[in-house]
């Protein structure tokens, strides 16, 4: 057993490498807290239960999200599986910041059973409500209860890959970029959360 727990060079890359060996779909995540709604794009949110009667997700939101702070003040959101050509959709909810400015202007939006922010072109959605919560430095993983959902259409969905392939390259560009800048972000929280000294 090695003694250092830090990954070589080698493995950082096999395990980057590792990440791109499934294909993860692109979730819209909207939130309302009181008068105050906001949206992003994630791919960290995945199935948490098998049983049918007792739905689950769990999902990990940056802590430098507009739609963060709305899932903390109201314990709940709304997931929505996006069509494969929705790239207007990804450009309006991932790369803008709800701290600046309404994701939703423009928009014709629906309302969730239980009052999240409906995106009707959406392929299907699902009411989240937050059953424990933990606090991972740069994120908070949220395990929620599935209360209600629908299926809008049935369309390809909208994945990493399919983002990756279909994105102009001024588009890829941006996204590269705001990766990068939140890649130092988390790093950063993660490094504190651990008490560990920043590196460099």
């Amino acid at each position: 057993m090695q003694d250092d727990p830090d990954l070589t060079h080698q493995s950082t890359a096999a395990v980057e490498e590792i990440f791109h060996l499934y294909d993860p779909p692109l979730w819209l995540v909207t939130s309302r807290a009181q008068e105050r709604r906001g949206g992003l794009i994630a791919t960290s949110a995945v199935r948490a239960s098998i049983v049918a009667e007792l739905p689950r997700m769990l999902i990990a939101i940056a802590k430098q999200h507009h739609t963060w702070g709305l899932i903390e003040s109201s314990g709940r959101f709304a997931l929505h599986l996006l069509p494969a050509e929705a790239l207007a959709t990804v450009w309006r909810f991932g790369l803008a910041s709800g701290h600046t400015i309404d994701k939703f202007a423009g928009l014709t939006m629906g309302e969730t059973s239980d009052g999240n922010p409906l995106y009707p072109q959406a392929l299907s959605w699902m009411d989240c409500r937050v059953e424990q919560w933990m606090d991972i430095g740069d994120r908070t993983t949220y395990l929620a209860e599935v209360a209600g959902g629908a299926i809008l259409t049935r369309a390809p969905t909208m994945t990493v890959a399919t983002l990756l392939r279909d994105a102009p390259p001024e588009r890829r560009a941006e996204l590269d970029r705001l990766y990068a800048r939140d890649q130092t972000i988390d790093a950063a929280a993660i490094h504190a959360w651990r008490g560990e000294p920043r590196p460099g």
